[in-house]
């Protein structure tokens, strides 16, 4: 199961209310995924061996019938069974402009295909930031549909996953790229 993640600090005053975010634990072919959406959106796929530091989350409490994370749940599931290859569930990611930036050129890479650290450094336009775009994509808190499993060293090889390289195998050879 997934462990409890690091949650930013919280000034607690009479004027300040927490937002707390729902969240489900599901099964799947990559392990248990722990889905977390706010009242509109979908904020995190956790894995189940995630570093407590690496998503910084607000306060969550289980949710098992919250409609959003019931959405999210159908569409990895028509994914994992290799009859979705395109998500559209609303997505809400925080982190610095240069990780949005990368996030976002995730979002591009189609279904069934790699692009490399250096072609999304090329393709934000910071050819030199190639560490700092692993970086980036090592905090990436959507996993699977912002598909950094799509990315891959430049000698072709598997490199850096936050679900571990295994996983990042099975999502590859489920869309068919190894």
């Amino acid at each position: 199961m997934c462990p409890l993640v690091y949650t930013r600090p919280t000034l607690c005053s009479k004027e300040v209310k927490m937002k707390v975010l729902k969240y489900k634990i599901i099964k799947s072919p990559v392990g248990h995924l722990k889905i977390v959406v706010n009242e509109k959106s979908l904020q995190a796929i956790l894995w189940d061996n995630e570093k407590p530091s690496r998503v910084f989350l607000d306060h969550m409490v289980e949710d098992i019938r919250h409609p959003l994370i019931l959405e999210t749940e159908k569409q990895l599931s028509q994914y994992f069974l290799g009859q979705r290859k395109l998500f559209d569930v609303p997505l809400n990611t925080y982190g610095t402009d240069f990780q949005q930036d990368v996030w976002k050129k995730l979002l591009q890479i189609p279904y069934g295909v790699t692009w490399t650290y250096k072609d999304i450094a090329q393709k934000i336009k910071n050819p030199q930031a190639v560490r700092a775009v692993g970086s980036a994509i090592g905090r990436n808190p959507i996993s699977i549909i912002i598909p950094c499993h799509r990315v891959i060293a430049s000698n072709g090889s598997l490199a850096g996953f936050a679900g571990g390289l295994d996983r990042k195998k099975i999502l590859l050879d489920l869309e068919n790229i190894l």
